[in-house]
C-alpha cells in the first residue's frame, strides 16, 4: 500500500454552469467532506462566477479562481492544477460540473490512490456504463478509445474521460503546464504522460450520467484534434522504439 495521499482539492472548471454548480458542490461534501473544491470559472456570462464567490464566502473548504476568457477545458485545468500545487494538496481531481461525473463516486476514486498515481474513473471497463446518452456518442468515445489503445499501445479502456485524481507527485513529474490539448485529447495526453514517466495508472468503474441542465461543451474541432494528435504521437512512440530496438542490436 502507498503512503496516504494529502489533502484532497476538487478542481472543478466553470463556463455558463450556474444551474449546477451549487448543487454539485454541496453533493460533494456530503460524499467527502473534508475535500476542498476550486472552482476555476471562465469568465462566464451567466453569472457563475459570481454564485461561485457566494458559495466560497460560507464555505472555507470553496476557493475561486476567476479567469478572464473562455480559453477551454485544458487551460482550466493547468490553471486550477497550479493553483493547488502551490497551495500544497497532496491529491488533485479533475470533475465536471454538469453532475456528469457522480460526486458519490469519488471515495472510490480516492480509495484506489492507496495502491495508484492515478485513477480514472472509467465508463468502458467492467462495471462502468453511461445513462442517457445518445447512441452516436457512445460510438464515438468508445471508437476514441479503442483507437487510442491501438494508436498509442497503452492498455487504458477509458483514457479520454475527464474524472481523475492525481497524487500531486504525477502532475510535478510530467510537465502538464506544455500540454496544449483541449478535451478528449488533454485527457489523454496526461495519462500517458502518466505512464511513460512510470507511474501506476488505474482505472476503476464509474457511471456517467449525460447532463440534464445546460449545453455540453464537446465539438468537432476538439474530436479531430484528438485524432490528428493521438496518431502523431503514436507514430513517434513507434519510430523511438524503433530506433531503440536498432541501437540494441547494432551493439551486440
Amino acid at each position: 500500500m502507498r503512503q496516504p495521499p494529502g489533502d484532497v482539492l476538487v478542481i472543478i472548471p466553470t463556463y455558463n454552469e450556474r444551474e449546477n454548480l451549487g448543487q454539485i458542490v454541496e453533493r460533494l461534501h456530503t460524499s467527502v467532506p473534508d475535500a476542498h473544491v476550486l472552482v476555476v470559472d471562465d469568465g462566464s456570462p451567466d453569472g457563475t462566477g459570481k454564485i461561485a464567490d457566494e458559495i466560497a464566502d460560507g464555505d472555507d473548504r470553496v476557493h475561486v479562481l476567476h479567469r478572464t476568457e473562455k480559453a477551454g477545458l485544458g487551460a482550466a485545468y493547468i490553471a486550477g492544477f497550479a493553483w493547488g500545487l502551490a497551495a500544497g494538496y497532496g491529491v488533485l481531481v479533475e470533475m465536471d460540473a454538469d453532475g456528469s461525473h457522480a460526486p458519490e463516486q469519488l471515495p472510490r476514486l480516492l480509495s484506489a490512490l492507496e495502491h495508484a498515481d492515478l485513477v480514472l474513473g472509467s465508463r468502458w471497463m467492467p462495471g462502468g456504463t453511461v445513462v442517457n446518452w445518445p447512441r452516436r456518442r457512445e460510438i464515438l468515445s468508445r471508437g476514441a478509445n479503442v483507437y487510442t489503445r491501438l494508436a498509442l499501445g497503452t492498455p487504458l479502456r477509458d483514457a479520454t474521460g475527464g474524472y481523475r485524481a492525481y497524487r500531486r507527485e504525477v502532475l510535478e513529474a510530467i510537465d502538464y503546464a506544455s500540454v496544449t490539448s483541449q478535451g478528449y485529447c488533454f485527457q489523454i495526453d496526461l495519462a500517458w504522460r502518466a505512464e511513460r514517466a512510470g507511474f501506476r495508472v488505474v482505472e476503476v468503474p464509474i457511471t456517467f450520467v449525460e447532463r440534464e441542465r445546460g449545453e455540453s461543451k464537446m465539438s468537432g474541432p476538439i474530436v479531430r484534434e484528438a485524432f490528428v494528435r493521438v496518431w502523431q504521437w503514436g507514430s513517434a512512440h513507434r519510430r523511438q522504439q524503433l530506433r531503440q530496438a536498432w541501437e540494441r542490436r547494432s551493439l551486440r
